[in-house]
């Protein structure tokens, strides 16, 4: 039977301990972040995040230990604390109260179809694309005169690097560095990541990884939009 949820209890310690480190990756671009929980009667957590430095939608799933239906937002910095992955509750956690979702929690991928799309690079040829983007940034940004080093002027340098497609799959760079700073693209010879597709040319593009999911949507001219200026961010956690 399945029943609605006040706590959190995991199939095992690592699906916690994965999954505090997903929101450690969240919290460290926003110390304010929500995240939205979805369970549908599964085993299967879907958590939704959006790290405001890349315009995106985060997913990470996590294995419970038994079938739940949730559907809450909460802040995530409270579900880290009261994971404890590494205490004598290392499989669980309470669940914390509710918070008044910012917009985006009302907007979320569709669970499907998706179709895969053609054209995505290989992981290696991926990260080596984020690597020149950010020394091209450096490269720019030392490169500007001192009454031209200001925060818009390097956000537009940003917006202009992190906005360029990979390859011709629509995808942009920004999405594959938000990947690789949420630790869903990882180094090895034979990392299975690819490129989906749902709803069209207004839908969703969602590069999967075995670790996660990062999702944006697409604007009915075949761009992709997402709300408000995309802040620059170079890290590479």
């Amino acid at each position: 039977m399945t029943v609605p949820v006040q706590s959190l209890l995991f199939a095992d310690p690592r699906e916690a301990a994965d999954l505090a480190a997903f929101l450690g990756r969240l919290l460290h671009y926003d110390r304010a972040a929500a995240v939205r929980l979805q369970a549908g009667g599964g085993d299967a957590l879907a958590v939704f995040g959006r790290p405001p430095s890349f315009e995106v939608l985060a997913i990470r799933a996590a294995r419970l230990a038994g079938p739940a239906t949730l559907d809450v937002t909460v802040s995530a910095g409270e579900l880290l604390e009261s994971l404890d992955p590494d205490g004598a509750s290392g499989a669980g956690g309470a669940l914390p109260a509710p918070v008044t979702g910012p917009p985006w929690t009302g907007v979320l991928p569709p669970r499907g179809p998706w179709h895969e799309e053609a054209g995505l690079p290989r992981p290696d040829a991926l990260r080596t694309a984020l690597d020149l983007a950010v020394a091209e940034f450096r490269t720019r940004d030392e490169a500007l005169p001192d009454d031209r080093r200001t925060r818009a002027e390097r956000d537009r340098i940003g917006r202009e690097i992190w906005s360029r497609q990979v390859g011709v799959t629509g995808l942009p760079l920004r999405a594959v560095h938000a990947a690789q700073s949420l630790g869903f693209l990882r180094p090895a010879p034979d990392f299975p990541v690819s490129l989906l597709s749902a709803g069209g040319a207004g839908g969703w593009l969602r590069l999967r990884t075995p670790f996660g999911s990062i999702a944006l949507r697409r604007d009915p001219v075949g761009g992709l939009g997402g709300p408000g200026g995309l802040t620059l961010s170079v890290g590479r956690g």
